[in-house]
């Protein structure tokens, strides 16, 4: 059986090359807990998408009426629109980001 030079794990094919070992957990652990804080950046800018989105639809034009008007009003909504799908975007990264964190975590669990 070989060994990594490294850490003395197996590399070929045995059914313990699967195995995480103790210090291969502990740098999972940590990776996993790295990948949540990512998750967690990622929803506050979701949430700052959210609240830009707040701002946005507080912006009344509706009493300008001309053509510069209208072409502000259509500018503005071309505007939420992608900040709602960038946010949605945001909301559905998060969510795979907390999923991969979590498969992390578990990978950590499984020590030889």
């Amino acid at each position: 059986m070989s060994s990594s030079p490294t850490n003395g794990n197996p590399t070929n094919g045995s059914p313990s090359a699967g195995v995480l070992w103790a210090g291969d957990a502990a740098a999972c652990a940590s990776r996993g807990y790295e990948v949540q804080q990512l998750a967690a950046r990622v929803a506050s800018s979701a949430d700052q998408a959210d609240a830009a989105l707040a701002r946005l639809s507080g912006v009344e034009m509706g009493t300008w009426e001309s053509p510069a008007g209208r072409a502000y009003r259509t500018a503005l909504s071309l505007q939420a629109a992608s900040l709602r799908r960038s946010r949605t975007a945001l909301q559905e990264a998060t969510a795979a980001v907390l999923r991969h964190a979590q498969a992390v975590m578990l990978s950590a669990g499984r020590t030889g």
